[in-house]
């Protein structure tokens, strides 16, 4: 189960997407790892998925990444009389704490810290942005807004809050009891919703206490302004373009999405683009023009991994869509102008052991055009900064640990493989070439790069480089 492309796939599971014989096809057509949305699947079925999940993965002996992601705040409205009410463009519309039901001068809002953090001039965006109000008078009971965009507004709609600062923790109590569900279900990464500041981030940590990654969701403005803090506490990072798209104007997004690759990837921290990448293939077995141009920019700009929601969750053609997916990958990968662009985007490596040695294994596997370069990793750390150099060369990454394995299924360039630990250097070099070969990365006679920590097992040790050359049954000598 080689993949032909470094970037990787996230394919988010649900009613089109659940069993055996789907999720196996799923994996077959290039999904590297499986996202799990909270905000529709209760526990009982969270861990169905997950044993499925596992079952496919141990029939084809690759690590296989599990996403769950959690709901976060849904901020809403109340309820009208009449179930919906016609807002009409400069009228005036109040929200208040009052829960009586709603006419078309006022509604509940039964979000006491929205009132209390309102200040005059910031905007309300109502149903995913359909409505836009604007605050003009503000108390802890109530909030006068004038109606700039109006429209239909009924009951218990979304409310947006793009200039509002909201004193509000991430993680609501549906969402401490999934992600407890989730931890001793054994998942790997958790995406974290509603980020505004790193401190949601550390906070998730502190109940997760390692047994999971965290990848920060950055779906608010306020996150954009916190975004160095947001990724330096975090373990990943999804640019949520959906809901950027509704608290920012839409031609911000696109930059924005340029800006946080480039952050995560000079941070060493993989970056998923998601969100409306095949929409249209919810409906149609092919994509948009403009779909298939917006997934290769991806491609092109570096990104770790490209992620379908409700293409393979919900939608008629889940295998399509990742195949779909798959082929831009492996195309956009053969253009002979993405290395360039891949190269010129690459960050100068820090000022400490591990990134001088990833830099310097990457310089020198592409200077002797090695076919793989390899990395003996116990944690995971040391695939991670190799893959940060986005070298030319596939990554092999070995490990002896199945829960780092899988976290490497989201990072760039990856082939993981779940193996014994070296006993010494001599094995951790004729193992290398063996596994390299035996997976068709290298052919006898050719020559490898190996990279490691010594001593071995030590996570964050990584300082050693060799180069090997690969003997007829595959094993490697110095």
């Amino acid at each position: 189960m080689r993949r032909l492309r470094r970037i990787k796939i996230l394919a988010t599971l649900g009613p089109a997407s659940s069993d055996l014989a789907m999720i196996r096809r799923l994996f077959e057509a290039g999904a590297d790892v499986f996202r799990i949305n909270m905000s529709h699947t209760p526990h009982d079925k969270m861990r169905e998925l997950v044993a499925t999940i596992r079952n496919v993965e141990s029939s084809y002996g690759r690590p296989i990444g599990i996403l769950v992601d959690l709901q976060g705040p849904k901020l809403r409205l109340g309820a009208f009389a009449e179930g919906a009410v016609q807002l009409q463009n400069g009228q005036t519309f109040t929200l208040d704490s009052d829960k009586a039901p709603g006419d078309a001068t006022r509604v509940n809002l039964p979000h006491p810290e929205i009132l209390a953090a309102l200040r005059p001039g910031h905007a309300l965006l109502l149903d995913d942005g359909k409505v836009r109000l604007i605050a003009e008078e503000t108390t802890k009971e109530h909030a006068v807004t004038r109606v700039v965009v109006g429209g239909k507004m009924s009951d218990r709609k979304g409310v947006s809050l793009p200039d509002t600062d909201l004193p509000v923790s991430a993680m609501t109590p549906k969402d401490r009891a999934d992600l407890e569900a989730a931890l001793v279900t054994g998942v790997d990464w958790i995406a974290l919703s509603f980020v505004q500041r790193a401190d949601d981030v550390i906070e998730a940590k502190k109940m997760i206490r390692g047994r999971a990654a965290v990848m920060a969701k950055i779906e608010k403005p306020q996150a954009i302004d916190r975004l160095a803090d947001i990724i330096e506490a975090s373990d990943a990072l999804m640019v949520a373009r959906g809901d950027l798209g509704v608290e920012l104007p839409l031609e911000r997004v696109p930059s924005l999405q340029k800006q946080m690759t480039r952050m995560a990837r000079r941070a060493g921290k993989p970056v998923v683009i998601a969100t409306q990448m095949l929409e249209s293939m919810i409906q149609s077995p092919v994509p948009t023009r403009a779909e298939v141009s917006d997934v290769a920019t991806a491609v092109y700009e570096g990104a770790d991994a490209i992620m379908l929601s409700a293409e393979s969750a919900a939608g008629k053609f889940p295998v399509e869509a990742v195949s779909t997916m798959n082929r831009i990958g492996e195309e956009v990968e053969r253009d002979p102008t993405y290395r360039s662009v891949i190269t010129a985007q690459r960050p100068a490596p820090e000022s400490t052991a591990g990134d001088a040695i990833a830099d310097a294994a990457r310089q020198i596997a592409e200077t002797l055009d090695l076919p793989a370069l390899i990395c003996w990793t116990s944690s995971g750390s040391t695939a991670v900064r190799v893959a940060r150099e986005r070298p030319k060369p596939p990554i092999v990454a070995i490990t002896p640990n199945i829960t780092a394995g899988r976290r490497l299924a989201a990072v760039w360039g990856v082939h993981c493989v779940v193996a014994e630990d070296a006993r010494d250097q001599d094995d951790m070099v004729s193992r290398a070439g063996q596994i390299a070969f035996r997976d068709g990365f290298v052919r006898a006679g050719q020559r490898v790069i190996i990279v490691a920590g010594v001593p071995l097992g030590i996570p964050g040790t990584t300082n050693m480089v060799r180069i090997a050359s690969v003997g007829p049954e595959g094993d490697a000598n110095m």
